[in-house]
């Protein structure tokens, strides 16, 4: 029996080494370590945050970081998110000057860029909403799976933003091609300017607009540093800058120390995105631009360059399912009492952290071995050419508006009963709704490119 599984994991690290070697030599190989590592603290960080008491009315708990004021601090370290949206940046402006150099156009790109995020996110909305059904078929209390079910959502919230950002790459592209880092740079401005308007001044609903304009000025530095307007020699410097205004922001300053948002707070650095949130994606941004000539020198070596593409082969799957897997860790070790409660942060609870670790490890690789092929046939997808037309742009845009209102009811929808699915039934109605069109389109598009062909 023991043969079975050593074999399998010799066919995956050969497969992996072969992939690795087909990488082209020009590749810049430092985004995606930066990309790998990202995903790695993501995962991680999530799970160390992930607080859990079991007791007569079963399951609750919540983040460590509302219990252990010293953990705050950590965040600076685990919140990667500016990461993604800067090598996001770097990587949608290299495959759009791409397509537009083969004869395509924005809405055809953007098509593409959609079905590699899409397709793997309807498998895991679908695969929680009938995991909720089953649950509640075995008699599971509708509040507990409505807790599940928004315990494993918790990373669409990334994905809401990322998806509009990807709709808007066209367009904020040409604009950097024009006005290069002044583009990120009024983006930060505009951030400033809605922080003191609602902090300083109360005005409501103007923080919904950071966003969007964070992650924008975040994206857009991506783009710099994929044409060179960002220097790696710059690095040190950018980060050190990036680093004493994080300080000053958070310290003596009016923003929390915590880069994830904490209940109760009246000001958060994440919901919605701060001026400080920008300070530690400068500091992240540096210090990537810093590690660089390093970095690549390092991935010569064959090992490291296999293990960063093998973590980039299912980045997708292994970000969308790392709850789902801390939500099955929960039943399985607090729900059978082989794990035991102990208070957030003691010592009792630091030593368990190690099994707690192990088992969401190796639960997140059977998730990855069952849905990975879902990411990969999506990567696989042919490259929609020009679509051309309003009518098609125009249902692009719906199709896109769709899908990023579906996520949004979704992380906001709360752990409470939400019914059968386990997800508010209007919500995935309308993510299901813009997926299938954006399908549609992808497919029109493919279909027209073979004829052009």
């Amino acid at each position: 029996m023991t043969g079975d599984p050593l074999r399998v994991v010799r066919r995956v690290v050969r497969e992996m080494g072969r992939q690795a070697a087909r990488v082209p030599v020009e590749r810049d190989r430092h985004v995606d370590l930066v990309r790998a590592f990202a995903i790695v603290m993501v995962v991680v960080g999530h799970w160390l945050s992930v607080y859990v008491v079991r007791d007569a009315a079963g399951f609750r708990g919540g983040s460590v970081l509302e219990f252990v004021p010293w953990t705050h601090p950590l965040t600076w370290v685990f919140q990667v998110m500016p990461l993604f949206f800067l090598v996001g940046g770097y990587a949608n402006a290299a495959s759009l000057t791409s397509h537009l150099r083969r004869g395509g156009n924005g809405t055809g790109w953007a098509l593409g860029r959609a079905a590699r995020l899409v397709r793997p996110t309807t498998v895991l909305l679908c695969g929680l909403a009938v995991a909720a059904g089953v649950a509640r078929a075995l008699g599971v209390p509708p509040a507990q799976v409505g807790a599940g079910v928004w315990l494993a959502a918790i990373p669409l919230w990334f994905l809401v933003a990322y998806i509009a950002v990807v709709f808007l790459t066209p367009f904020m592209h040409a604009l950097h091609r024009r006005a290069g880092l002044a583009v990120p740079a009024v983006l930060a401005a505009l951030v400033a300017a809605d922080d003191v308007a609602r902090l300083g001044f109360g005005v409501p609903y103007v923080g919904l607009a950071n966003y969007l304009l964070a992650w924008l000025a975040v994206h857009q530095l991506g783009f710099s540093m994929r044409d060179g307007r960002l220097r790696p020699r710059w690095g040190l410097a950018l980060a050190a800058g990036g680093f004493a205004a994080l300080v000053l922001l958070t310290v003596p300053g009016p923003y929390p120390v915590s880069m994830v948002g904490l209940g109760g707070d009246r000001t958060q650095n994440t919901a919605p995105p701060t001026l400080a949130l920008l300070a530690l994606a400068v500091t992240q941004t540096g210090l990537a631009l810093a590690s660089r000539d390093r970095a690549a020198r390092w991935l010569r070596r064959p090992g490291p360059w296999t293990a960063v593409v093998a973590v980039n082969s299912v980045i997708m799957t292994l970000f969308l399912w790392h709850m789902t897997a801390a939500v099955i860790g929960v039943v399985l070790l607090y729900g059978t009492g082989a794990l035991p409660a102990a208070a957030p942060g003691s010592p009792l609870w630091l030593a368990l952290r190690i099994p707690w670790l192990a088992c969401l490890a190796v639960v997140l690789a059977l998730l990855v071995a069952a849905f990975a092929r879902f990411e990969r046939r999506a990567a696989q997808a042919p490259t929609v050419p020009a679509v051309r037309g309003a009518v098609p742009a125009t249902l692009t845009v719906a199709g896109a508006a769709a899908v990023v209102a579906g996520l949004l009811g979704v992380a906001l929808a709360g752990p409470s009963d939400h019914g059968p699915l386990g997800l508010p039934p209007a919500v995935l109605a309308t993510y299901l709704a813009g997926a299938v069109l954006l399908a549609l389109l992808h497919r029109r598009g493919e279909r027209a490119g073979e004829r052009d062909g």
